[in-house]
């Protein structure tokens, strides 16, 4: 049995995305006070917080299920 076994960590790539990500997540860029426009009844900020962090669940799952492949078994055998 020699599946390959991927470290996400290791990967720049995630990291960038990752960051980028949870800086779209800040709502650094509104000025304070920053109420209007309405987007199906949220403050427009609210509504970008809301679509970044369903991004992020998504981007850590595909991450999850993709990218880490360990083989426990052989990891278990190891020790």
């Amino acid at each position: 049995m020699n599946k390959e076994i991927k470290e996400p960590i290791r990967k720049k790539w995630i990291w960038i995305g990752l960051v980028l990500i949870v800086v779209g997540n800040v709502p650094w860029y509104f000025s304070e006070g920053f109420v209007e426009p309405y987007v199906l009844g949220f403050p427009l900020w609210a509504f970008i917080i809301f679509i970044f962090s369903i991004l992020l669940c998504a981007y850590l799952s595909w991450v999850c299920l993709t990218q880490w492949k360990i083989v426990e078994e052989e990891e278990e055998a190891e020790k």
